[in-house]
């Protein structure tokens, strides 16, 4: 009882306030308010960034800042001004500390420190200093044929199903959670339950959640932080030569973890190592099957695959949002920033700024900047695994539209239901007789 009575306390501070402001908004039309809880912005937040980009490059909501410009966004993310979600706790009101005290230690998550996504240097350095070689360009090129194994064992899987299969659960959520797994020490055997606690921490990151996605969001993290204390506690007896072992022996010989930060950054770096690719893969194949000529552009000049990649993390981002709060009395955009003032990046809207990318409602996979996107953060947090993404992103669409050239949609994607993250759960296919194997 005393525990579901906290949890009830900690969503109304996180998540209850904001959707009661929103509700608000909504009876406005206001158009933050509607890329947060109107069904029809949700699943296609596009027209709507543009219709605030006409509002100017930084928006003053008056409780925050919001930002579609690239350049903005950009500036925001390198300045050493801004930091990652909210703000030192010093600056809380009373009461409100008060609460936060009522409600009790929430589970560990990505959108909770100790994780990366929501430390700041000197801590976030620390944290990414122990993990970054395993994410090195050289690291990834090492990975590149074993992905290439992968794609083709779960290819031959969906060719054995028959004419009909769903790209997500067949294919494009268990090529990254296979890569992952192998590469961090994590039970391969385990990829679909990783997917659901996955699930769950996705959902984390978003505003405004009902208190049912919230009481279930607690309890895949939950559940994913105690299997990851014991599967610690294993390697503590049984080191190997991965990842995860690395990261338990390097807290045990140096002192330079705790055990939440240890536990924080395995979470994040199992989860995270499969969420960004999951959506870049589904997002990729709903967008070259609405542009065929694309497609088969890429069929005549394969070489030209990686730049696609970065063209579909630039049309339909995997992360579309993220926020950051200032530090200090700054300016950005010709504006002034109080200290504690926070600013919305829209990141999806960054990648189609008019400014940047010519033409930016086309999808080209030819377009000779597409790396310039901000899908990936920049600064200091920028994504550690990109260059993982991208490879596996690469060598995941090519397998699939060269095993299948004919694959076509049978039925109605489904989008999830999650707002910072964009991307599929569910998108039904059709594998025609000519492509599966007899």
């Amino acid at each position: 009882m005393l525990g579901s009575a906290r949890r009830m306390i900690r969503w109304g501070l996180r998540h209850g306030i904001i959707r009661k402001a929103v509700g608000k908004g909504l009876q406005t039309g206001d158009l933050n308010s509607r890329l947060m809880f109107d069904p029809v912005a949700v699943d296609n937040p596009f027209p709507h960034y543009e219709a605030l980009r006409a509002k100017g490059r930084l928006i003053d909501g008056g409780i925050m800042f919001t930002a579609t410009d690239h350049d903005i966004c950009t500036s925001v993310l390198r300045s050493p001004d801004f930091g990652v979600v909210g703000g030192p706790s010093g600056r809380a009101p009373a009461a409100w500390r008060f609460a936060e005290r009522l409600g009790g230690r929430a589970p560990l998550g990505p959108a909770e420190p100790p994780s990366m996504l929501s430390t700041d240097p000197p801590d976030h350095t620390r944290y990414r200093k122990l993990v970054t070689r395993a994410f090195s360009a050289r690291a990834v090129a090492a990975l590149r044929s074993r992905t290439e194994e992968i794609a083709t064992e779960l290819l031959d899987a969906m060719a054995a199903k028959g004419a009909a299969a769903d790209l997500i659960d067949d294919y494009a959520a268990l090529l990254p959670a296979t890569v992952i797994a192998e590469m961090l020490g994590a039970p391969v055997g385990m990829r679909r339950q990783f997917l659901q606690w996955g699930a769950g921490g996705a959902l984390s990151l978003d505003a405004g959640l009902t208190y049912p996605e919230f009481r279930q969001t607690e309890k895949d993290l939950e559940a994913f932080h105690a299997w990851m204390l014991r599967h610690f506690a294993e390697l503590r007896h049984n080191p190997s030569d991965t990842v995860l072992s690395a990261l338990v022996h390097a807290q045990a010989d140096e002192g330079r973890l705790t055990e939440d930060e240890l536990a924080s950054i395995g979470m994040l770096l199992l989860a995270a190592g499969f969420e960004t690719t999951v959506n870049l893969i589904g997002n990729g194949v709903n967008a070259l099957l609405a542009h065929p000529d694309q497609l088969a552009l890429l069929r005549a000049e394969p070489q030209r695959w990686p730049n696609a990649v970065d063209e579909i993390l630039r049309f339909d981002s995997p992360v579309q949002r993220t926020g950051r709060i200032a530090h200090c009395e700054t300016e950005i955009g010709g504006r002034r920033v109080a200290p504690g003032k926070p600013v919305l990046l829209l990141l999806g809207a960054a990648n189609r700024d008019p400014a940047v990318f010519t033409d930016p409602q086309t999808f080209d996979v030819t377009r000779p900047n597409a790396g310039d996107h901000v899908a990936f953060s920049s600064g200091v947090h920028y994504c550690l695994g990109a260059g993982l993404a991208k490879m596996e992103g690469e060598v995941g669409l090519r397998a699939l539209f060269d095993r299948f050239p004919e694959l076509a949609q049978s039925g109605t994607p489904h989008r999830r239901p999650t707002r910072v993250l964009r991307g599929y759960d569910a998108m039904p296919v059709r594998l025609t007789p000519a492509t599966i194997d007899a």
